[in-house]
């Protein structure tokens, strides 16, 4: 069975940083599109970073320059590095991937339960 696991939220006072890992586990045939959503509390899920199998990637405007998303094909695994984080950057960051399993013809989203990240001092 596919599933997205995250790990590495936690608690970082302002100006910190945090490096939050999702890994993708299971039969995977291949991995296409990967991405870190937030939803912080009580508002939408937004999308923070996006990065393609080919490497090119997307950030939300109030993360570029601070937020850095990368990837590890051989491990099946994303990662979400936070530079100067914000007390408005608390949120549950979800792992996200389009990904084919080894034992069907096509790609499905997939997401990952969530971790908490919380800035505060």
């Amino acid at each position: 069975q596919v599933q997205l696991v995250e790990s590495g939220g936690g608690l970082v006072q302002p100006g910190g940083s945090l490096r939050i890992s999702c890994a993708a586990s299971g039969a995977i045939g291949s991995v296409g599109l990967m991405a870190w959503y937030r939803q912080p509390p009580g508002k939408q899920r937004e999308l923070v970073a996006r990065i393609r199998s080919g490497g090119s990637t997307t950030y939300a405007d109030s993360v570029t320059g601070r937020f850095t998303i990368s990837r590890d094909d051989a491990k099946k695994m994303v990662y979400l590095q936070m530079n100067s984080l914000k007390p408005e950057d608390t949120a549950v960051y979800s792992c996200y991937a389009n990904l084919r399993a080894s034992s069907v013809y096509y790609f499905r989203d997939y997401w990952g339960q969530g971790t908490q990240v919380t800035v505060s001092s």
